[in-house]
Order: structure tokens, then sequence, then C-alpha cells
């Protein structure tokens, strides 16, 4: 019975401690994204709050907390309140089954993930195909136009692009011949750089695949279409205000850091060193257990400075030019990285 306590009091700790971690993270992205986009149009960006504007985002947290929370008279309550919360939600499961380091068990508990699950890839693609309820859900329970034609956009291009993204991850998963994420890392870990899926396995194509899927996916420049202000005013968030405006702002954050750490794992090994074991061992056991956790952070750090800069430098896509980009030109090639990656695995075999 101690043993069984002592694993549920270390999972519910992990867990607490993985949810402020991501929060946190989520907090200073917006600042690196404001700092970022700032340099990229010569201006400063935040530098007022705190050394180097470094409180920024608890003054911004502080004042959506604060700010007066209005409900339209014409909206449809119960739908209008649980889409945010399904938003952020789905957002913050996501992240349970991502491993953030190599495997270390502490009394059972394995200290740098939540849940290993054997079918992990798939139940992070269904977890965050549940989040399109919530943005279908705020534009027509918002009562409004605009809501619902942003909700509507979103709708049709989260699902399009749905698509080609796990489409994309078919060749990954053939070359591991595992759903189970740290199978997938494992298998790219050998030889450093020379072993990860996007030069070793040959999965460029998927990986490009993969990047331009995930922007769309997370309604990210250049094909942020449904929050076209000169369009659509804000989109599907419209009518929302206060914290509830603050869950959908978390979750699309949420979400990048999501995508970046899958594309870490699934793409560029992970938490493995890029030099493989060509560096000598440095440091005792606890440097070396944290060493492939600054890794994987660093790339997943890449991948949101990618987001920022691509935001910094490329205009919007029309709506019809990225719906036909997704079904004409990453539908095919995703399928043709498909049957390619089969002969391959096949005439190997």
């Amino acid at each position: 019975m101690n043993t069984l306590l002592l694993f549920v009091l270390l999972s519910l700790l992990k867990v607490a401690i993985v949810t402020v971690i991501l929060l946190t993270s989520v907090a200073y992205t917006v600042l690196l994204e404001r700092k970022v986009v700032g340099r990229i149009q010569n201006r400063w960006g935040p530098s007022r709050v705190g050394p180097f504007g470094l409180f920024q985002p608890l003054a911004d947290g502080i004042k959506l907390f604060l700010k007066e929370d209005i409900i339209p008279s014409g909206v449809y309550r119960p739908l209008y309140l649980l889409a945010p919360m399904i938003a952020l939600g789905c957002a913050l499961i996501s992240i349970s089954v991502i491993p953030f380091g190599a495997a270390l068990r502490v009394h059972g508990v394995d200290l740098f993930q939540i849940a290993d699950l054997n079918i992990g890839l798939l139940v992070l693609l269904a977890v965050t195909s549940v989040g399109v309820y919530g943005i279908a859900l705020s534009g027509w329970a918002s009562n409004n136009k605009y809501s619902l034609m942003g909700s509507v956009r979103a709708t049709a291009q989260m699902i399009s692009y749905e698509l080609a993204l796990g489409l994309s991850l078919v060749g990954v998963v053939l070359r591991a011949g595992s759903l189970r994420l740290r199978d997938i890392v494992n298998i790219q870990s050998t030889h450093g750089m020379r072993s990860w899926n996007i030069f070793g396995g040959f999965q460029f194509v998927a990986f490009f695949i993969y990047l331009i899927a995930a922007y769309a996916e997370t309604n990210r420049t250049p094909f942020d279409l449904p929050e076209a202000e000169t369009e659509l005013t804000g989109g599907y968030h419209t009518e929302y205000s206060s914290m509830k405006f603050a869950m959908f702002f978390m979750a699309e954050y949420a979400n990048m850091i999501t995508v970046g750490c899958v594309a870490t794992l699934l793409f560029l090994g992970g938490w493995s060193s890029p030099f493989g074991h060509l560096l000598p061992v440095i440091g005792g056991p606890i440097v070396q257990a944290l060493l492939p956790v600054a890794w994987f952070v660093a790339k997943v750090f890449f991948f949101l400075f990618l987001y920022i800069w691509v935001r910094g430098t490329l205009p919007r896509f029309r709506y019809d030019q990225l719906m036909g980009f997704g079904w004409k030109v990453l539908m095919p090639l995703a399928l043709a990285n498909i049957i390619v990656t089969s002969l391959v695995l096949a005439i190997r075999g």
C-alpha cells in the first residue's frame, strides 16, 4: 500500500511540475515572439516591465485576469463556456505522452514522461484532433457571423492539413516499427545526426510536409486565415474576453510547443546528442540525466524560433491558395513519401 501511495504521489507531483513548466514556457514563448518580431521590424519589443522586459508575461497575465468578463446576451452559454476549456484542455493533455529525456525511474515512476504508452503517437494525434471541436463550438456558440466564419475556416483548414500531417508521420512509423515515442527516438540515437530520421532515415520530405502542416494546424502565419483581422475582426474568439480569451491564446502557444516536441522526437533524434558517441562522457549521474533534457529543449527552442521567424517574414496566404496547397501539393507528396519509404524498407528487408 505504501508503494502504491508513493507511486501516486510521485505521479501527481510530476503532473504538477510538467503543467507549471508548460504554462511558464507558453508565457515566455509569447515574450520571445514579441522580442524577436520586434527586432525583425527594427524595434525593441517589451522592455519596460522588469529587466529586459522579463516580467512582461506576468503583467499580461494579471491584466487578462482582472479584465471584465463580458458574455454577450445572444450566445449559447453552455457551449460558449465549454469551447475554450476544450481547446486548452486538449493542448495540455497532449504533453502527457511526450518523453523529455532518457528513461530514468524512481520507485517505478519515469521522471521525464508522464505516461509511457505503446501507442503514444496515436494518442497524441487523437487528442490534438479533438481540439478542433473547441474552435468549431466557439464560433457557432458566439452567435456572431464573423466568429462563425472564422471557426468554419479554422475547422476546414485543420481537418485538411491534419490528413497531410498524419500521413507524413507514416514513414517514420514504418522505419521504427512502433508507435511508442521512446522506440522512435531510440532508433535514431545510435550514430548521432546520421541516424536521425530527417537525414539517415531520408524523411526530409516528410519533415517538410510535417512542418508546413503544423503551421496550418496551429493557425499560425502564413496560414492564420481564421484570425484574418482585415476580414474577420478577431476570428473565432471575437466575442471572448478576459480569461476565456486567454485560454484560446494559451492553447495556441501550448500547441506550438507540442508541435516542436513531436518534430524533435520524430525527426531530430529527440533527446539524443547530434554528435552521437563521439563526445566523451562528462559529469556525474545528475549531469548525465539532465544533458539529454538540455538537447531536447534546445531542439524545441529551434522550432519555436522558426515559427516566430516565419511570422515576421512571410505574408498571409489567400484562402483558396491555402486549401489548394493542402490538397493538391501536400497530400500527394505525403502519399508518395509513404510509397517510396515502403519500397526502400522492403528492398532493404
